[in-house]
């Protein structure tokens, strides 16, 4: 249940996912691209939050690429870069030795788990240490989204967006493993449902 707006920004861009490769929890900079999106998406806030926004609480995931996206977006705003809070439940998915490959790769390399992955991609953990399924992560953001007393800024991963949604019940487990998480836009979780801006 969602008692008050959360403001959730996927990452600025970096060259893994211009390649399509799985990041997880691996450390992979934003690139050119990213670092834009992150000044971009702060004047989306600026222009969504109004003057609010430099009062709200803003967590990000302690990885580099959400780090430097809210870094980017805070400056855009004219408030204080270093001025957030980072929380590893925030960090993105882990997809353990699937890391660095592209779904082909995957596909190619590991048929039978991939197979088994399309048929419950909620549920599916991959192989490898770290490795984690959504349902995994759901889990892990519950306590986190629990504490929060008011509006907030989360930045955070494509995954990590997937597991919030279902978690405020703004998504089922089916679709969201299915859903596109944009990078440069503001996805505003809040009691009416969810919306990108």
């Amino acid at each position: 249940m969602i008692r008050a707006p959360i403001y959730f920004v996927r990452h600025g861009e970096t060259d893994w996912n211009a390649e399509g490769r799985l990041q997880g929890q691996r450390d992979i900079a934003l690139n050119r691209k990213g670092v834009a999106q992150a000044a971009e998406v702060g004047e989306r806030l600026a222009g969504l939050v109004g003057g609010d926004v430099a009062t709200l609480p803003y967590l990000s995931s302690p990885m580099e690429r959400t780090r430097h996206t809210m870094e980017g977006l805070r400056r855009s705003l004219g408030l204080d870069p270093a001025g957030y809070t980072t929380d590893p439940r925030l960090r993105e998915i882990g997809f353990g030795a699937w890391e660095g490959l592209t779904w082909k790769d995957v596909r190619r390399s590991d048929p039978a788990r991939s197979q088994a992955r399309d048929r419950d991609r909620w549920g599916f953990c991959p192989p490898g240490e770290g490795a984690e399924s959504y349902a995994m992560v759901a889990e892990r953001v519950r306590p986190l989204l629990d504490s929060l007393d008011g509006p907030t800024i989360i930045v955070a991963h494509g995954g990590v967006a997937r597991a919030v949604m279902v978690t405020l019940g703004v998504a089922n487990p089916e679709e969201a493993p299915h859903l596109e998480i944009l990078q440069g836009r503001v996805l505003v979780l809040e009691a009416g449902g969810r919306r990108w801006v």
